[in-house]
């Protein structure tokens, strides 16, 4: 958990305005791929990527970029909204910050993190040729560590929004706020955040784009400028069914190790079910559904969640990868 708390105010409006994007950004999965290399995190989820980047990574793109990603904060001229369309326009976009920008954002770096590169001066001073590195070694990154992943990203962002969907249709946006607790606090009208550092940010009509990543782990990022488009970047929670090269469990396997009654469960849940549902489904009481699934959640198999007067059960991605393929 971070030591500091951003606190994200809302109107009424702003309410109606969250959306969560439709797939990763090029640039901020970029960024996040040069921390990685710094802060490796798990190796069940990264390690594939890890040995993958550290291959192909090359060297003169991390002596710039490595500097500028350096600690809890980079600079927000690196991760522009126009990411959304594509990593081109995005890098369209750096190549024309102002240099006033790039001064203070770097100044504001050197704060932070100490001592600079001398070409990084040249930067600040908005250097045409330095820019244009800097574009070349962002894109370079991208093209060596990122894309080669770039689908197996995309699937586990539909996964996770697939996840927010179905809380967001019962539950409505205030309920698809309050569903990333611990990692979020939705106390209406201010959602707090745990962040490597303490700020508020008011919305005042804006909207907030929740970007879930990738390569991101452990606390949720957002840009320092409140003047800029406000989105909020998270980690979101890997669905291990999707990493390429994970066997599947054998259906007779998993019943015998966690019973039959449990195993049809877990391949009755699809995108979740109530418990009524299940118990139709399964051909149990709701009583057993009940016991039963209070098992599995210990376990970390599924999650509940409640939707009005009823509770929805849904796989978690350990469910997913102990299922494998099963119907």
């Amino acid at each position: 958990m971070g030591a500091d708390v951003l606190r994200i105010h809302f109107t009424p409006e702003d309410v109606g305005r969250v959306r969560i994007a439709s797939e990763p950004d090029p640039l901020w999965e970029t960024i996040f791929s040069v921390w990685r290399l710094r802060r490796p995190g798990p190796e069940l989820i990264y390690g594939r990527w890890r040995d993958h980047a550290l291959r192909t990574s090359r060297r003169d793109d991390l002596e710039l970029l490595l500097p500028l990603v350096r600690g809890a904060y980079y600079p927000d001229f690196l991760t522009p909204a126009e990411g959304s369309q594509g990593l081109s326009a995005a890098l369209e976009v750096i190549k024309s910050t102002p240099a006033t920008r790039l001064r203070e954002e770097l100044e504001e770096l050197v704060r932070h993190a100490g001592p600079k590169p001398s070409w990084m001066a040249r930067l600040a001073e908005g250097e045409s040729e330095m820019i244009q590195r800097l574009a070349g070694a962002l894109q370079s990154q991208y093209e060596s560590a990122i894309a080669p992943f770039w689908a197996e990203g995309r699937a586990h962002i539909e996964a996770e929004r697939s996840r927010r969907a179905r809380v967001l249709l019962d539950q409505g946006a205030e309920g698809l706020l309050d569903s990333f607790r611990p990692m979020m606090r939705w106390e209406p009208p201010v959602l707090e955040v745990d962040t490597p550092f303490d700020q508020t940010l008011h919305l005042d009509g804006r909207g907030l784009v929740l970007l879930p990543s990738f390569l991101s782990y452990g606390t949720p990022d957002a840009l320092r400028d409140t003047t800029l488009p406000p989105v909020l970047v998270y980690p979101i929670e890997h669905d291990l069914t999707l990493n390429p090269g994970l066997r599947p469990a054998d259906g007779a396997s998993l019943a015998a190790l966690i019973g039959k009654t449990r195993t049809s469960l877990l391949e009755s849940l699809g995108d979740g079910r109530t418990t009524s549902e299940l118990a139709r489904r399964v051909g149990v009481s709701a009583a057993s559904v009940s016991q039963h699934t209070a098992v599995l959640r210990e376990a970390r198999l599924i999650q509940t969640n409640r939707a009005g007067k009823a509770v929805v059960h849904t796989l978690t991605p350990l469910g997913e990868a102990l299922l494998g393929d099963q119907p």
